[in-house]
């Protein structure tokens, strides 16, 4: 009975270091995949705190609740089983939606793009697609819709870009290891768009404080934050369309339709080239630049296309589900 009883926990032991080592390479393997799409997690974090911006300070962190919420239904009951089930059935899939979602990336950067140069055209677009003069609930509903949809792209280069980091593993690990990317990852995006919008409250708050070195910090962070605030807005939109641009890129690179990721790729050597101290950082300056111009004439195609054919068609749409 002893040695049966010894045997068992011996057994037991064995399985909890083998548990042991799986959590350890799921954690390894995690933060290899996150490090990887940090390019996309800068940009998530850039672009977020736009859709936040225009809204009373008691409403911040509720929408920035409701979007990480949205981030992590994307992730978790959508992305994460779409990406595992389309690797293993519909490998060919993955590329062109991707290039969609790049597609939407564009088209909401280039909107953003017409609303800083030309407002009244693009009040006029948000009119004809049924998204101006809203009261604020609906309103707020809209921009985080936008928001969660801006999320789901981007995530999804997250989570492709992770599953392609991952060696050949049983399915349930490749789950794991997402989901614990798509966990760390909107943990850190968020937390970190919670802190940037709530800066300048917080700021308001140590400005009064008796201490003279934290009330000046308290009145620069106030200073700093709406500029700051504003430069995070252009930087999250130019994010969309390089992000966006590089996407359909590189997807119609993998269909044969080379010249525009060559001519991108000779400029930027080039570039380099006459700045050789600094050749690495030019060169992805000028290709990233060039994904964006890209990009931006894309979404400016797309506008009058979801204005005059998708918003009509979608409006049909819902007219004919209510009635």
């Amino acid at each position: 009975m002893s040695t049966g009883l010894i045997a068992l926990l011996d057994d037991i032991a064995l399985i909890a270091r083998k548990a042991a080592v799986t959590l350890d390479d799921v954690a390894a393997q995690a933060t290899k995949a996150g490090a990887k799409a940090a390019g996309v997690v800068i940009d998530d974090a850039a672009v977020t705190p736009r859709y936040v911006t225009g809204f009373a300070a008691a409403r911040e962190i509720p929408i920035v609740r409701r979007i990480a919420v949205g981030s992590l239904k994307n992730k978790l009951l959508i992305l994460l089983p779409a990406a595992l089930a389309l690797s293993l059935f519909a490998p060919w899939a993955i590329t062109p939606l991707l290039m969609l979602g790049g597609a939407y990336l564009c088209y909401e950067g280039a909107e953003k793009v017409l609303e800083a140069v030309f407002p009244h055209l693009a009040h006029k677009h948000e009119k004809a697609i049924g998204i101006a003069d809203e009261d604020p609930q609906v309103a707020e509903d809209a921009k985080v819709r936008a928001a969660i949809s801006t999320d789901f792209i981007l995530s999804a280069e997250i989570m492709a870009i992770a599953l392609s980091t991952i060696p050949e593993a049983s399915i349930w690990n490749q789950a794991a290891i997402l989901a614990v990317v798509g966990l760390g990852i909107t943990a850190a995006v968020y937390g970190a768009v919670a802190l940037i919008v709530k800066a300048d409250d917080a700021g308001l708050a140590l400005s009064a404080s008796s201490s003279a070195p934290i009330a000046a910090l308290g009145r620069g962070l106030v200073k700093v934050m709406p500029p700051f605030l504003t430069t995070l807005s252009v930087v999250g939109t130019v994010a969309m369309l390089w992000v966006g641009g590089g996407i359909i890129v590189h997807g119609l690179e993998g269909y044969g339709f080379t010249a525009i990721g060559h001519a991108l790729h000779d400029v930027a050597h080039a570039a380099g080239a006459a700045v050789p101290v600094a050749s690495g950082a030019v060169q992805w300056l000028v290709n990233a630049t060039g994904s964006g111009l890209f990009g931006l004439a894309i979404g400016l195609a797309l506008i009058p296309i979801v204005q005059q054919i998708l918003a009509p068609f979608a409006a049909m749409f819902r007219r004919s589900r209510t009635a």
